[in-house]
């Protein structure tokens, strides 16, 4: 919602904090709630004039300026220039007043009524404030002025923020404030609350000329009553600490996110002066040799990078999407997050505080020595003092990748009282090796090296690339070394900004941004479901069901600090339709039942309650839900689907007689019924098939993918259902039959020999891609999958529109091309009829014609034919924007022949 300028409205927006501390916004909350401003901009479009800008916003996205990524040289030069009238409430008089911003990309000078209010801040992604008490004009309109330079006059500002892998940005893009207090405050408080209940607050006053004294009252989970301390003010102290002991306290963990809250209130000979409220959790945490220990209990951190981004507002945000990032985040079974490369929004902090989610926050700073000590002196002070006191927050990082300071590292202790480790990502430091995209083998040396191994960027995503390819090898290696300490994937979604220069078009910066786990605006990728089933923190040990089954699962507890007990598990009992019903999944049985008594870390049994027939179902899926209610993960085992559904079909079980196969034209025409399906002599391959005079394309097959066979000879034979067409080669397709049925059915069988390496192995055939309109399948999805990204998938039937998907142009998941595992039928509806397909095959994948790569191919260009329609029992993995699939482990490595393969496929046109 957009509040436009207004006196009124300026008077009406005050928010109390505290007791006595009020706030004024004099721009919007955020993205969905800005209010008008009066605007000039130097240069670029609509520039030259003034107009009327959105405040927060980031100018681009207002249609003012000019776009630049990090890379681009030169950086446009321009500056904006902001004017907004407001009015302070009468009742402030006599008190300290302050102007607040909680970031403006990149320098920032302020006039309050022609007056400045203090020095140029430098440093765009940092809160930052002005004593404006004398400044401010009382029963009249005040005028406040905003000039911002876009690009730094500081050369290491410049190069911190502004030259990195990312979209840079000019304005005001977080809100601002007026904050009023009493002349005797407490500025500001840095809490330090242990898990065995020891608390700390340092807190920060302005001196008082007489002594006084601070309580703190500490309220939250299994306190009926307040706890309260005090502690006594000398005149003129600026800081004073209290301690005490809280008994019987709830830690807080990404877990269970236990928050307490203490008021702290200034009081001087009976009155109280001033009240400020902080929100904080018991926990403690420590880096050992042996690991990352909360409250105790050893962690491992399965994490994202995160920028704060929105095609449409830039870096300009809103609380809803901060709490929505963290559901998204959580949904993917990750329990940590990293500020990439900058502090976030305070919201996202308080998300993260509230849901549960482990935080790395970070200075600016990028791959080459970035903020000068002065300069970074005061940006860290910055950072520290705004955010010390979330829980969720376990390290601070010294910028990345080269572009920290060293000189800053004692700084961040400073205004920290719990002395969190500081990291440098990208080095080893604070005992943890944090390198960045390092190979399987590499990462297998440096787990089993003597520091920490946390990579705080691996597997960098690449269009359809990385992030859950390769991850699930990785991943493994990581748990299984008692020096894995986790990792963090970059990168949460695509940065695609819309140019309102370029009529809407979202612009990803070819390869630079097109490197999420999601979408620009969200939309989930296939490596988000491989993610949330590899990152599952219950894991059930059974790839398919025995044949005495009786309901035991093996059980592997994942969690930290949640006994399966307090969650739940949901059995299902499914029937799937057949492909030529039209009707959804049937549920036949389903059940909720309490986890067993399984301690964090542990393996053990779980029993489901089946009913007696429950074999005669098609699919057992079961689903386990965390304390909280969310879904964990759903595996489904087949039982007798493909047993009833072959049963549906024709079956041919008698003799068949020989007929002769020679004809003048090279070509055998075989009509029954209504089909008519016509194969080439010469080559053995269909050549063309029609229903009712109905032609369908689909020709040129089988034959083997790379591959140069000869047709040795064609026969065909009469028999009880129909006819049958034999196939002899030379070469490695070794054998085909069509056995082509009365009822209109067709069944392929098919022998070949394949050694060595490839990237595909199968048949295929061809059909015209033009022709394709959708798909309904039952099988693993909704996604396609890669050899090295099989995790991910649910058996269930799907349907998908075709699509003429490139990455990083369009986000239209799931995409339509690619390989398709674990089906069962698939329904291809075409512009000829549809095409119908079933599977009597273990462990045959569908190729839907060639993925096709992104604009500017890396590493995760698949160097592979265009297979058309194949049936293949080898797939290709895919890399990252950084490595080469067979960098990435052994799931990652092509394909190795094994001799003889067979393939048996049904087939019916209508």
């Amino acid at each position: 919602m957009l509040r436009l300028t207004s006196v009124l409205i300026g008077l009406l927006a005050v928010y109390s904090w505290g007791q006595d501390t009020e706030i004024q916004y004099l721009s919007g909350t955020g993205s969905d709630d800005t209010v008008s401003w009066e605007f000039f901009c130097s240069e670029g479009r609509q520039s030259g004039a003034w107009s009327i800008i959105e405040v927060p916003s980031n100018w681009e996205l207002q249609g003012f300026g000019t776009y630049n990524y990090g890379h681009n040289r030169p950086k446009a030069q321009e500056t904006g220039r902001y004017r907004h009238a407001f009015r302070v409430p009468e009742g402030w008089q006599g008190k300290h007043i302050e102007l607040v911003f909680d970031g403006v990309m990149t320098d920032t000078e302020v006039w309050i009524n022609g007056a400045s209010a203090g020095p140029m801040h430098q440093g765009g992604f940092y809160r930052f404030s002005y004593d404006i008490t004398d400044l401010i004009q009382w029963q009249q309109l005040n005028q406040l002025e905003v000039l911002v330079h876009k690009v730094s006059h500081d050369r290491s500002v410049e190069q911190a923020e502004r030259q990195a892998d990312y979209w840079v940005f000019g304005g005001i893009f977080r809100p601002v404030y007026l904050k009023a207090m009493p002349l005797d405050h407490i500025e500001r408080c840095a809490v330090d609350a242990r898990a065995d209940g020891q608390f700390l607050v340092d807190v920060y006053v302005s001196p008082l000329k007489t002594s006084g004294t601070l309580t703190a009252q500490i309220t939250g989970p299994g306190l009926a009553q307040p706890h309260i301390c005090e502690a006594v003010i000398p005149a003129e102290q600026e800081k004073v600490t209290l301690k005490t002991k809280v008994d019987d306290v709830k830690t807080w963990t990404a877990e269970t996110p236990h928050l307490y809250q203490v008021q702290l209130s200034l009081h001087q000979n009976d009155a109280t002066l001033h009240t400020l409220s902080e929100r904080f959790g018991f926990r403690s945490f420590e880096v050992r040799p042996e690991g990352l220990f909360l409250n105790g209990q050893k962690i491992v951190l399965q994490g994202v990078n995160r920028h704060c981004f929105w095609p449409e507002t830039g870096r300009c945000l809103n609380r809803t999407q901060s709490y929505a990032d963290v559901h998204l985040i959580e949904a993917m079974n990750m329990n940590a997050v990293r500020m990439s490369h900058y502090p976030p929004d305070k919201h996202f902090l308080e998300a993260c505080d509230e849901l549960g989610l482990y935080v790395l926050d970070e200075l600016a700073g990028w791959q080459r020595p970035s903020y000068d000590t002065e300069i970074g002196v005061k940006l860290v002070k910055e950072m520290v003092i705004r955010d010390v006191s979330h829980p969720c927050i376990l390290f601070w990082d010294n910028a990345n990748e080269g572009g920290w300071n060293f000189d800053l590292d004692d700084d961040f202790a400073l205004y920290d009282p719990q002395q969190r480790p500081v990291l440098h990502p990208w080095e080893k430091f604070s005992g943890i090796d944090t390198d960045h995209y390092e190979s399987y083998a590499s990462t297998l040396n440096k787990l089993n090296s003597d520091l920490l191994s946390m990579p705080t960027e691996f597997l960098h995503g690449l269009y359809d690339g990385g992030h859950g390819a390769g991850l699930e090898d990785y991943w493994n290696a990581i748990l299984a070394s008692p020096k894995g300490a986790g990792g963090f994937l970059w990168v949460l979604a695509d940065e695609g900004v819309v140019r309102t220069d370029q009529g809407g078009r979202i612009d990803v910066d070819g390869n630079h941004a097109p490197d999420g786990i999601v979408g620009p605006h969200h939309e989930k990728e296939a490596s988000f479901c491989t993610i949330k089933e590899i990152f599952a923190p219950i894991q059930i040990d059974l790839e398919s069901l025995p044949e005495d089954f009786d309901g035991t699962l093996a059980l592997e507890n994942r969690y930290s600090f949640t006994d399966l007990s307090q969650c739940w598990f949901r059995s299902r009992l499914l029937r799937y339709p057949l492909p030529w019903q039209s009707h959804d999944t049937t549920v036949l049985f389903s059940q909720a039942k309490v986890g067993p008594a399984l301690a964090p870390g542990e393996k053990g049994t779980f029993k489901l309650d089946l009913p007696e027939a429950w074999s005669q179902a098609d699919a057992l899926s079961v689903t386990a839900i965390d304390p909280t209610g969310n879904e964990i993960w759903t595996w489904t085992w087949p039982i007798h689907v493909q047993q009833r559904l072959m049963a549906s079909l024709p079956q041919d079980r008698e003799e068949v007689k020989s007929l002769p196969v020679q004809s003048p034209d090279n070509s055998r025409r075989i009509t029954l019924g209504d089909l008519v399906v016509t194969f080439d002599t010469e080559t053995g391959w269909l050549t063309a098939l029609e229903v009712q005079g109905q032609p369908f394309s689909l020709t040129q097959g089988p034959r083997v993918i790379n591959s140069e066979d000869t047709c040795q000879d064609l026969n065909v034979m009469e028999t009880a259902h129909g006819v049958a067409v034999l196939v002899n080669y030379n070469g490695n397709l070794q054998q085909v039959r069509w056995d082509i049925f009365k009822s209109g059915w067709i069944k392929l069988s098919y022998r070949y020999r394949m050694q060595g390496e490839h990237d595909l192995i199968g048949v295929q055939f061809d059909y015209p891609e033009s022709m394709v309109k959708s798909m309904r399948r039952l099988g693993e999805g909704p996604y396609r999958v890669y050899k090295n990204r099989l995790k991910g998938g649910q058996l269930d039937v799907w349907e998908n529109t075709y699509k003429d998907h490139t990455p990083g142009v369009t986000w239209d998941f799931p995409e339509f091309r690619g390989y398709y595992a674990n089906w069962i039928w698939t329904v291809l509806e075409t512009t000829e009829g549809k095409i119908t397909l079933v599977n009597n095959t273990d462990d045959l994948y569908l190729g839907l014609y060639r993925p096709k790569d992104g604009p500017y191919p890396a590493n995760t260009k698949l160097d592979i034919p265009d297979t058309g329609l194949a049936l293949l029992h080898g797939i290709p993995a895919i890399g990252t924007k950084f490595q080469r699939a067979e960098a990435l482990g052994p799931q990652s490595q092509k394909n190795q022949a094994e001799g003889a393969y067979s393939g048996e496929v049904w087939l019916s046109f209508q």
